[in-house]
């Protein structure tokens, strides 16, 4: 199975800074996967450094520590008390996994989680842990084995008293309000993707307020095992232009969805199996070259310079409304991403007074690879030709 994980938050109305924190980290060697979600004290500066302080700290103890429990337990005994409101200076959901079904979560004061199976909301058993430094702390510990099609969704305490004190939701939506937006969403699209679950929770959420507005920080966190969607992206010609024709044939026979970016190389993909290219002038949006189509293939940009732009965009967290936007769509809309990338030199890209992004191919693609991997979670293959 594949873990698909995304994380939707949004700040607390008028603060520059988040007050909650989430990371996570994917092995892929070993199929295991750690994530944390924290919620510092209170919303702005301080509470961002409160929470993102929490979720780093528990990110690498559960990575050094074999057991999550004791890794937790340690940062459990050691988050001190507020002076003022005598409570603790962030919670914390920890969730340490593997490709085989097998999750290890540990809760601390944030909400509940929820575990959807065939559609129904599990209530599954867990052991209560007591902190010795502070008696009145305590995390609860669960040990599941997931099946394929099973999601978990994390979220802090601006989803759940979303709407507090509100004549129509007096208590805010609660539990039972996350389960309502998860479960109609999931009804309305079974097989959505993580990213777009929890946007949809944090959106729902904020939606209950009178004004429309987030009254604290809200996050969302979601998981979901399946089967992986995997795909392919060709850009540049193999060195050995005898090669073309078996190429071609390992881009025709591939098992997913498919890109091309590069004016040559998609001649060659056009040329070797015989299928037009059809320039869409009409949808040249920006400053890149305009996006092609071809039978079989689901995109078409041109190369260097929509590469150079996509990697830029990616490290940034946006999506724009050309081609690198478009291309940036096909791959967090994947999971197993494999670039092919040939070698073969292109003399217009030889020019001293470019960037070294646009002159050298293979650089772009390593780079992308990294930023894929660590902050979008993708698996990610390349093969250079």
């Amino acid at each position: 199975m594949f873990i698909d994980i995304d994380c939707y938050q949004e700040k607390k109305y008028n603060q520059n800074a988040f007050g909650d924190y989430f990371t996570s980290k994917r092995y892929t060697d070993s199929g295991r996967l750690i994530a944390v979600l924290s919620d510092g004290l209170g919303s702005g500066v301080k509470a961002n450094i409160l929470a993102s302080m929490t979720a780093t700290m528990l990110l690498k103890f559960i990575e050094a520590e074999t057991n999550i429990q004791k890794a937790c337990e340690i940062v459990l005994n050691s988050l001190p008390v507020c002076q003022v409101r005598k409570i603790s200076y962030s919670t914390f959901s920890a969730m340490d996994c593997d490709d085989d079904g097998h999750v290890k979560i540990v809760e601390e004061g944030n909400p509940q989680f929820l575990w959807i199976h065939n559609g129904e909301v599990m209530e599954p058993d867990y052991t209560v842990i007591t902190s010795k430094a502070f008696p009145n702390r305590h995390m609860h510990i669960y040990d599941l084995r997931l099946d394929e099609g099973d999601r978990l969704v994390f979220c802090s305490d601006g989803v759940t008293q979303a709407a507090l004190g509100t004549k129509q939701l007096k208590l805010g939506l609660r539990r039972e309000g996350l389960i309502k937006i998860v479960k109609e969403k999931l009804t309305e699209e079974p097989n959505i993707s993580s990213r777009d679950l929890s946007k949809t929770v944090v959106r729902q959420a904020i939606l209950t307020e009178p004004d429309g507005k987030p009254k604290d920080d809200v996050s969302c966190a979601c998981v979901y095992f399946r089967t992986p969607r995997n795909s392919l992206i060709f850009t540049g010609p193999p060195y050995y232009q005898d090669k073309d024709s078996y190429y071609a044939n390992v881009f025709k026979d591939f098992k997913g969805k498919k890109a091309i970016c590069g004016g040559t190389t998609a001649s060659l993909i056009s040329r070797e199996l015989n299928i037009p290219i059809k320039v869409e002038m009409s949808l040249n949006i920006g400053k890149l070259p305009a996006i092609s189509y071809m039978d079989g293939v689901d995109l078409v940009t041109e190369g260097i310079l929509t590469l150079t732009k996509t990697l830029d965009d990616l490290e940034k967290g946006i999506i724009s409304k050309d081609a690198a936007g478009k291309l940036i769509d096909f791959m967090l809309n994947s999971d197993c991403i494999q670039f092919m990338v040939g070698a073969k030199i292109n003399q217009a890209h030889y020019d001293p007074n470019m960037p070294i992004e646009i002159e050298v191919r293979k650089n772009i693609i390593k780079k992308m690879k990294d930023v894929l991997e660590t902050k979008y979670m993708k698996k990610v293959s390349v093969k250079f030709m």
